[in-house]
């Protein structure tokens, strides 16, 4: 089999169904498994997740909003955490050191040629270098709320070069724009984890073992 590039939704600490989806998709060696980010909070296995993204040269990511609450908050900043990312930060500061460089060495976009992985979204328009942080990391709707989840979603309008892969807005159903899809199907609250084969234009999904976040 030809070597894959797989790209998977949010993963939130969801290792079992991370494992659940390397199956399904008959992960291999050569293939690359790229994340949209967060990677951690929320979920059951923090560590685990964090761990073989590490470990395993296969595997790599892009920086979601909750893993870069965590990056800021150790690296000193006066940041403050959401209840939502207070009990990954108490299980895992006392081996900050040890995960800090790591996600410290995440980037903010992950060039695949045809497409681009960033992990919430690109405001139309906007040269790639001119994105903004909270935008790459926060972005829903178009609008002076970037975090908004009613107005125009910012994939409905967005006619890039390159098709960009993204997370952070939970759907029941892959998000599609024009030249966007969204991989966050909501694992952690009980749904699917999802990715999508590039050189296949093919999507997997499996369904998580069961709901970790109820909010």
């Amino acid at each position: 089999m030809a070597a894959r590039t797989i790209v998977v939704g949010d993963i939130h600490g969801c290792y079992d169904e991370l494992l659940d989806l390397l199956a399904e998709v008959k992960f291999a060696a050569g293939d690359r498994l790229v994340s949209v980010g967060d990677l951690i909070t929320k979920g059951p296995q923090n560590r685990a997740v964090l761990d073989r993204f590490m470990s395993d040269p296969q595997f790599e990511a892009v920086i979601g909003n909750h893993d870069l609450a965590l990056r800021r908050r150790w690296n000193g900043e006066k940041f403050k955490l959401k209840e939502s990312q207070k009990p990954t930060h108490k299980e895992l500061k006392k081996e900050k050191e040890h995960y800090l460089p790591y996600l410290n060495s995440l980037p903010f976009m992950i060039d695949l040629g045809t497409h681009l992985v960033v992990h919430a979204g690109l405001r139309p328009g906007v040269a790639l270098h001119s994105q903004t942080t909270d935008d790459l990391t926060e972005l829903r709707c178009l609008g002076p709320d970037r975090t908004a989840r009613d107005g125009t979603p910012w994939y409905d309008v967005y006619d890039g070069e390159q098709t960009v892969l993204f997370g952070h807005w939970p759907s029941p159903e892959p998000r599609r724009g024009k030249k966007a899809l969204g991989l966050d199907t909501g694992c952690v609250y009980g749904k699917h984890l999802t990715a999508y084969i590039l050189e296949t234009d093919e999507i997997k999904t499996v369904p998580a073992r069961r709901r970790y976040d109820g909010s």
